[in-house]
């Protein structure tokens, strides 16, 4: 498992996204998977950065990637305010833009494009979020 450690900044995700489409490929990916693990990882990212850490400068996160066989886990850790991704109601998409509640379609899209998402809490009062694909 290579786990690299960076600063909570929405200027980093290039770099995050770069680090997991890596593994991804030389796991044999399809390049459509790459963006989709990519985007997932982004979006978790993003949730951290946003939400947990409310933009405080100073804050890192942790992502950690390893394929086993044909599949590839990504592991996100942050010492945030916790959040549970499976409290969070799938949103309505067919209701209009007016209608919709704001928030839960970063956690709708990594359900879809991931084959499973985890959270747990970690050790040091820490949040955890693994994501699992399977190659096809």
């Amino acid at each position: 498992m290579k786990t690299v450690k960076f600063a909570a900044k929405f200027e980093n995700l290039d770099d995050i996204r770069e680090f997991v489409g890596k593994i991804a490929r030389r796991g044999g990916f399809s390049d459509k998977d790459i963006y989709n693990i990519q985007l997932a990882t982004d979006e978790a990212a993003s949730n951290i950065i946003e939400h947990a850490y409310r933009n405080m400068p100073g804050k890192t996160l942790e992502l950690s990637c390893d394929m086993q066989g044909d599949v590839i886990t990504v592991i996100l850790t942050d010492y945030g305010e916790s959040f549970d991704p499976s409290e969070v109601p799938v949103p309505d998409l067919k209701a209009d833009l007016s209608d919709r509640k704001i928030g839960g379609l970063g956690i709708f899209l990594m359900r879809k494009l991931m084959d499973d998402i985890h959270y747990r809490p970690g050790p040091n009062q820490s949040n955890v979020l693994t994501m699992t694909k399977r190659k096809r």
